[in-house]
Order: structure tokens, then sequence, then C-alpha cells
């Protein structure tokens, strides 16, 4: 795998519109493409099972997702069981670079992952290349990893961290700003993640700023954040947002519309919308560390080729609300143009995108600069 430099992009505004341009030349016919699982089995039955592969993953919606669309078939289909170890990615990344360092096995097979933290993996050479997956084939191009040849990972879904929000306190509809997370209100009753992911370009904004000041100057998302700081918000990960509507603890958060719409349909009255100042649109992955025996390594990587596939992708992207990097598939019935839910140009143009090299760079420090200020 030949691996390019990773130049940070000015043009900070959605460089993913290439994921739509490569929708129409595919066709229908190589988007609903895919290598069956049991088609390949056929022709692995010399290679020794293990008893199970883990692959670590997010709890809530995120694992029951990942377990009905992907786990559950694989382990129908080949006997092998499935462990989810739901360590924090943050958490376990250290664990799996020692153990690729000191040439031990690695803690899990596959790891479940932001892109971003992904990338952070791929560039130290602790990846496994994943481009002999035949079903890499018909994916959008934002599907793989910008800036490298190969697929140290491959990149699965999109995302937009929504403004989620009860909507018997928006009688009205949905609010349009931000901004409204300021209010008297809203005290002690706003969410956010406890880093602050999804969130900084869009505090950039509301601050005054511009995606021109991204990354050179993000005083603006400071400022702003430090007035959100006096309304007190909760902070945490992508359970507890469902957990917190549906105890009545929170009125508006910005969240992954995954937990949004995971607490509507328990019944919970949330919705969620895209303000005018936009939304954040990331993507994740799935990736597999070097240091497995090569019977695992053969395993896990069956496994992700499973995920790629159409029947395993419309399960699993559909339970999440998520648009998958595999072209044609149906949209939920509730997603079918929702903005959160971007499948065209128009969609894009309300989201915003930060470059993955940006993020390498600079998320950590920005991180630790929300930490700051959220515990100051």
């Amino acid at each position: 795998m030949t691996q390019r430099p990773l130049t940070p992009s000015r043009s900070l505004i959605l460089p993913r519109r290439r994921l739509l341009a490569g929708a129409g030349a595919l066709g229908a016919a190589g988007a609903l493409g895919g290598t069956s699982l049991l088609s390949r089995l056929a022709r692995a039955q010399d290679v020794e099972k293990p008893e199970e592969i883990i692959v670590r993953a997010w709890g809530g919606v995120w694992v029951e997702s990942l377990d009905t669309g992907v786990s559950q078939p694989f382990t129908d289909a080949t006997g092998i069981a499935v462990r989810h170890d739901l360590t924090e990615d943050n958490e376990i990344r250290p664990r799996i670079w020692a153990a690729v360092d000191q040439g031990r096995v690695p803690p899990i097979h596959i790891n479940w992952d932001t892109t971003t933290n992904a990338t952070k993996s791929a560039l130290r050479g602790v990846t496994e290349d994943l481009s002999d997956l035949p079903n890499l084939d018909g994916l959008l191009p934002a599907a793989q990893p910008v800036g490298f040849d190969g697929y140290p990972i491959v990149n699965t879904y999109s995302y937009v961290y929504v403004m989620a929000y009860r909507e018997e306190v928006f009688p009205e509809g949905p609010p349009t700003s931000w901004n409204v997370m300021l209010e008297d209100r809203f005290r002690g009753r706003v969410a956010l993640y406890d880093d602050g992911i999804g969130f900084h370009p869009v505090a950039v904004i509301l601050g005054g700023g511009s995606m021109d000041d991204i990354p050179d100057n993000m005083e603006p998302a400071w400022e702003w954040l430090r007035r959100l700081k006096e309304q007190e918000p909760l902070l945490g990960e992508d359970p507890d947002f469902t957990t917190w509507f549906q105890n009545g603890e929170i009125d508006v958060a910005c969240t992954i519309i995954s937990n949004a719409r995971a607490a509507k349909q328990n019944g919970i009255p949330v919705s969620w919308t895209v303000p005018e100042e936009g939304a954040k649109v990331d993507t994740d992955g799935l990736w597999i560390p070097k240091g497995l025996p090569e019977n695992e390594l053969y395993w896990a990587k069956e496994y992700i080729n499973y995920a790629l596939s159409a029947e395993a992708m419309e399960v699993w992207c559909n339970s999440l609300g998520l648009p998958p990097t595999r072209p044609g598939l149906t949209p939920p019935e509730d997603l079918a143009g929702d903005p959160a839910y971007p499948s065209s140009e128009a969609d894009f143009d309300r989201l915003i995108s930060v470059p993955t090299p940006v993020l390498v760079e600079h998320e950590a420090d920005w991180f630790a600069a929300f930490n700051e200020i959220m515990q100051g």
C-alpha cells in the first residue's frame, strides 16, 4: 500500500460531493452488487475458523444495528461467534498500537471507528490493507480514505450531527439556529458530546467566524462555547442522548441523527433539524489491526466483506438511519428527503465537512480546548 502525503485543504466546505459524483456513474447494477457470504464460504473450507472474532463497537442502537445487520448473519453462515467489545475508540487505540509495536496479538479483530481516528492508526502503519475485498467493487468514492492508494480503512456510511429537540418545547416547529442553546430556559437542559465532537466548526460560525478560519483561528468557537458553558450543558456519549431524552432531562442536543431517531422510535417525542448555520457531516469505517494469526485475519476480512454487501448494509445502515457508501439502496421511509440523510447535492449544501487530514492534525487540540472550557 502506497501512502500519499496528507495535505490539509483550504476548501473546507463540501469536499464530500465526490460521494455524489460517483453515484450516477456506477449505475444501478453496480450499486446493488456485492458478493454473497455463502458463495465465498464454499471456497474457504480449508481455512481454520476461530471460535470467535471480536469487533469493537459503540453501545446502544449502534451495536444493536451492527449485530442485527452484520454479526448475527455472519455467525449464522460461518458458525463463528462475534463478540462486541464496547471499549471506547479513544481508549482502545493505544492498546492496539502497543500490541502492534510489541509484536503481540491485538486485543480485537476489527475496529469500528471514526474515520479520523482510523486515519491516525493507518498513518502509524498498524492497519491491514483491505484492497483485496471483493465487495469494495461498486462502493462510492467516499468509501476510500483520503490520502491512501489502498484501503487501510473502508468507510461505510456518512452521518450528520443534527440538532435534536423535544417537540413539546417547540410547538411552532423546529428551531432555526443553534443559538437557541443559549436561551435562559434551556439552562441545564442542553447536551453535547463530552469532547465537543461534531460541534467545533459549527461553533466557529456561531462565534462570528467562517470556514476560512478553520483550522488557524478557532477563537470564535471557543468564545461561543464559553457562553454555552454558562448554560451548564450535559456532556456524554452516544447512548446517553437517548437516555436523557427518555428521562426528560434535556430539550436540545447536538448528536448524531441515529441517537435522535432511536429516541423517536422508542416513543419519545423527539425530532431533529439542520439549523441555518449548517451541521457537520462525517464518516465512520472498519479496519483490522496488524498482528492477527493468519486464519483470524482471513475471517476478519470476511466479516468486513460481508458488512459491505448490499444485504448487510441495507439492514445495518437503515437501522442507524445513515446513508451507506454503497449507492442505490432504499432509504428508510422516515428519512427519505430528510436533509440530515444526504442523498443529493442540495442536501450537502446545508452541511459542513472538514477534511480528514485537518481533523487528524487538529482535533485532539480542539478536544483539549473544549474540555478546558467546560471543566474550567
